[in-house]
């Protein structure tokens, strides 16, 4: 008869560094999704063929900087104060950025981070620069970069009739007077920090909602001049970054097009690499997409 004796302090303790070891590693997989990386999966074909429904994507958060805020706060629809980590780079036109959308359901006169939705679209223009959209196709001024996807550009501007196929062609503002559609559109600045823009009526329609989420204070046309809160004002410098998104399957996709520009605050990071992907249909693995590099 064999006997096994058991050594209930060695077993005890080998339990303990286990868990010990466990605890550390659950802990530095936290610290490097909060700072580091963090991981999002496609849930529509708003960014084909880039990404497709069920690719999930690596995000990097350290071009920028992670951002911290209270989270609960945000969860309650309150406003939060976002601050970054520092970073070690800056956004450059056609990446691939997730966001927090910037409105809420039914609120589109006033940006607010939705804490629960996230979008990925493509970067086609940068806080400072000047958008326009001649014939469907973007435009930088002084940028000879070919932005966003040029297919679906292509397929717009050719497509005689747009509405037909189920696409909105009004865009932001939504102002008749200015009736820039999705074929024709702007010129549009987009804001940089420190950036002073001349108040207007024009200028009162692109930037109202984010000049009203910057100051806290409703800016409107009220007897032919331009009152912020119980201000007139005649100019205004910006406080924050914006950005300009596109969905790559223009067709289908709900971008800055719109609902207008992209507060920097809200941006979580740039989309880098699919590490998994899996048709929706079949659940099966999509072999050919996975850890393939995103341009």
């Amino acid at each position: 008869m064999i006997k096994i004796r058991i050594d209930i302090k060695k077993l005890g303790a080998r339990i303990l560094d286990a868990l010990f070891l466990a605890c550390c590693l659950l802990f530095l997989s936290f610290l490097m999704q909060l700072f580091c990386f963090t991981s999002f999966r496609i849930p529509s074909d708003s960014m084909e063929p880039a990404l497709k429904d069920g690719d999930r994507i690596l995000v990097n958060k350290m071009i920028k900087g992670a951002r911290l805020f209270d989270v609960f706060a945000a969860l309650d629809n309150e406003d939060v104060t976002i601050r970054r980590m520092p970073g070690w780079g800056s956004f450059k036109r056609n990446d691939i950025l997730v966001f927090n959308f910037p409105y809420q359901m039914n609120r589109w006169d006033s940006v607010r981070m939705d804490v629960m939705q996230y979008y990925v679209k493509r970067c086609v223009a940068l806080p400072g620069d000047t958008l326009e959209i001649r014939g469907g196709f973007y435009k930088v001024r002084g940028c000879d970069e070919q932005l966003g996807n040029y297919d679906a550009q292509q397929y717009l501007a050719n497509l005689k009739h747009p509405e037909q196929h189920g696409i909105v062609v009004g865009t932001f503002p939504y102002d008749k007077q200015l009736g820039w559609t999705i074929r024709e559109f702007g010129p549009l600045p987009i804001p940089k920090k420190g950036q002073i823009v001349m108040m207007n009526r024009t200028n009162c329609l692109l930037y109202r909602q984010l000049i009203g989420w910057e100051q806290k204070k409703k800016l409107r046309v009220k007897d032919g001049q331009i009152v912020l809160g119980d201000s007139v004002i005649t100019q205004y410098r910006f406080k924050k970054n914006y950005y300009f998104v596109s969905g790559d399957h223009m067709a289908n996709s709900q971008d800055s097009r719109y609902w207008g520009m992209l507060p920097e605050e809200y941006i979580v990071g740039k989309a880098t690499r699919i590490w998994y992907s899996e048709d929706k249909f079949t659940e099966k693995p999509r072999w050919d997409r996975i850890m393939q590099k995103i341009k």
